[in-house]
């Protein structure tokens, strides 16, 4: 079954370049131009991945508003954010608030189509893990592949698709450090330095909800970060 992609834009034009060009590719596609009929429509059925406008129409932040209700819904669902808001503080807003990815209307349909091809990836490549190794356990963090899922001290953490990819090349070999190129690679995302900053910062947050004192993931200046539990 075609995988199915929703489209949240406002500009009617834009929108339907957008699905032309992935229905092209095999896509399921469903597009809305206000919050309201997205909103409708998600709470009803969740897409396979999300792609997400900000502004729509006098709704300034009507994006951010769906990603976060969507990331109650799912933790797991890819959602990207596709903008002509090209600044720090959006961009960061929107990976607080969980997308997996964020991008400027700049891009190029061939590299959005890549983009969305490897958030797909991500996803196919747990089928593809033995099931030896779909459990990972170390001290008292617990990972599984199969369902997405990370426990530390055997409570849930909520993590978006980026941070649990990002987090699991970390833990796979504790005590290496990993370069920023390297993270980038292996949760599939082509992002600058600064964002990869914010992704680390969300992922310690959500540990010291459940451990204040939670310092396993180290920052090593000017080379990466090692996760290393003390």
């Amino acid at each position: 079954m075609a995988r199915h992609i929703a489209i949240v834009e406002d500009e009617p034009a834009i929108r339907d370049n957008y699905a032309e060009m992935l229905l092209r590719q095999g896509y399921q596609v469903s597009a809305y131009g206000t919050k309201q009929e997205a909103r409708k429509a998600f709470n009803d059925m969740l897409p396979d991945l999300v792609i997400l406008d900000i502004g729509l129409n006098d709704d300034i932040e009507g994006g951010f508003d769906l990603c976060r209700q969507l990331r109650q819904k799912s933790d797991t669902l890819p959602i990207i954010f596709l903008t002509a808001r090209d600044n720090d503080f959006d961009t960061i807003s929107g990976l607080r608030l969980g997308a997996d990815d964020y991008l400027t209307k700049e891009i190029s349909l061939p590299h959005l189509s890549a983009r969305i091809s490897a958030l797909f990836r991500r996803l196919e490549a747990i089928n593809h893990q033995p099931n030896e190794e779909k459990i990972v356990t170390t001290g008292k963090l617990k990972l599984n592949l199969e369902r997405l899922e990370i426990q530390w001290q055997e409570q849930i953490i909520d993590l978006s698709l980026t941070e649990f990819w990002m987090l699991y090349s970390l833990i796979k070999h504790p005590g290496h450090v990993k370069s920023r190129e390297q993270l980038m690679t292996d949760a599939s995302t082509v992002v600058d330095d600064s964002t990869i900053t914010s992704h680390i910062k969300r992922i310690r947050k959500k540990f010291m909800l459940i451990e204040k004192e939670f310092n396993c993931i180290e920052t090593i200046y000017g080379a990466g970060y090692r996760w290393r539990c003390h």
